[in-house]
């Protein structure tokens, strides 16, 4: 199983500084880079001061100058924001500046504000819809002379301008929650991102039930990557990670607020929360947080990620975005590169020795 990050600007206060937050991201991506890890996944939104990412593919030109080998995935561009010709091309642009080195990650989007502000009128459905045609649209530009006539796109003969330095384009990955996305994926060639959000455990084994049976229903396709994305935390100990608890569990209530866009928002950032609100969640809290995302010691961690390991995941990202400051988020990076990921490395080497004898 491989390893990547997963990080945006995460701010919920006005006194967090935007620049600063910038220098933090760049730190955590050499980091990570250095350390070895396989990839570095940013998204994209829109007006939220909430995740400042308004574009992943720039943001990641950047980290290219900074970084030596990791690959550079958009984790992930939001499709009904798109035209195919415009994704094309400066994905493959990007490609390019990053010397072959981009993933595409592309998902309908998940917040009702943006929506309301992008493309009013618009909901889950038809965003679905949009990415189910912006996917092979892009993928056909990239091989040049393709007209489209479509539902919500139509273009006489167009090619990708630039084409991608990758044979055959940056490779795809799609966010999939329900079996109509994760079989639509591994139809279209695709990588498959699952994110599982408050059911712990469980909704972790039915998101990789769900590929399975994609795959088992497209015997003819070659079965692509899924990657598990998890907020994580590696603690120094008990009381360590009882606080990261703590700080994710504020984390997710801003997140649920959010996503259910009643609250008042004023300069790009949600009304805060009282500790009242969240204390009273129906679910979110430090003891789920602790019990459903991946919290622990380095011991515990690696006992958690081999499970997912065996249930067939191909990449762990460890999603550092929280409330927490940026030493404990930095500390936490450098215990799981550190204290986590070389357990892994052992057993893959292990096992190439063992092919070879």
């Amino acid at each position: 199983m491989k390893f990547s990050l997963f990080a945006h600007m995460e701010r919920i206060s006005s006194e967090d500084n935007q620049k600063q937050l910038y220098d933090e991201f760049i730190e955590l991506c050499k980091i990570a880079d250095e350390g070895g890890m396989h990839a570095i996944w940013t998204g994209e939104h829109h007006g939220m001061n909430f995740t400042i990412a308004p574009n992943p593919l720039l943001s990641l030109v950047d980290v290219a100058r900074h970084t030596k080998t990791v690959r550079l995935g958009t984790g992930t561009v939001i499709a009904p924001f798109w035209h195919p010709i415009r994704l094309a091309g400066e994905a493959a642009m990007a490609d390019i500046i990053t010397e072959g080195r981009l993933d595409l990650g592309i998902a309908r989007g998940a917040y009702q504000f943006e929506y309301d502000r992008m493309m009013p009128g618009l909901d889950a459905w038809g965003a679905g819809q949009r990415l189910r045609e912006l996917i092979p649209a892009v993928k056909a530009l990239w091989k040049g002379d393709y007209a489209h006539k479509g539902e919500f796109f139509q273009f006489p003969k167009t090619t990708s301008a630039p084409l991608p330095l990758q044979e055959n384009g940056p490779p795809i990955w799609v966010a999939a929650r329900d079996p109509n996305s994760h079989e639509f994926a591994v139809a279209n060639g695709c990588n498959v991102q699952v994110a599982p959000l408050w059911k712990g455990e469980e909704e972790v084994q039915h998101l990789i039930d769900t590929f399975n049976d994609a795959c088992a229903k497209n015997p003819q396709v070659p079965r692509p990557k899924i990657m598990l994305l998890m907020h994580s935390y590696v603690a120094e100990d008990a009381a360590d990670a009882k606080q990261a608890a703590k700080e994710f569990n504020r984390f997710y209530n801003y997140f649920g607020a959010w996503f259910m866009n009643k609250r008042e928002i004023t300069q790009g950032l949600i009304k805060p929360l009282s500790e009242e609100e969240i204390a009273a969640h129906p679910f979110y809290t430090p003891e789920a947080m602790e019990r459903d995302l991946v919290i622990g010691t380095p011991d515990q961690v690696i006992e958690r990620l081999r499970h997912y390991e065996a249930q067939g995941y191909d990449e762990y990202s460890f999603w550092i975005d929280s409330s927490q400051s940026f030493e404990r988020k930095k500390a936490s990076l450098l215990r799981f590169i550190n204290e986590v990921m070389p357990a892994f490395q052992k057993e893959g080497a292990d096992a190439e020795l063992s092919a070879v004898h």
